[in-house]
């Protein structure tokens, strides 16, 4: 994760088994919260990854909103 300014972060994700993902919504409240907690960041941002951005707030209730895009990525079938 790179902070680019307190409202705006980039991060790049790496899944165990998957390799390099568009995104986590997941990892992005978790890099939000460890930004806020280290003094580096607002606790509402921007955070940018590579499937789009998320806009992610830890609000003073101690609860993380998440908005962003949902796109389709991928069509398959199984069996």
């Amino acid at each position: 994760m790179q902070v680019v300014r307190p409202d705006y972060l980039k991060m790049r994700v790496w899944e165990r088994g998957a390799g390099a993902t568009l995104a986590c919504g997941t990892g992005a409240c978790a890099a939000l919260v460890a930004a806020v907690l280290n003094g580096k960041s607002d606790r509402a941002a921007t955070l940018e990854l590579p499937g789009g951005n998320l806009q992610i707030e830890w609000a003073n209730n101690q609860h993380l909103y998440m908005t962003g895009a949902a796109d389709r990525v991928f069509t398959g079938v199984f069996g």
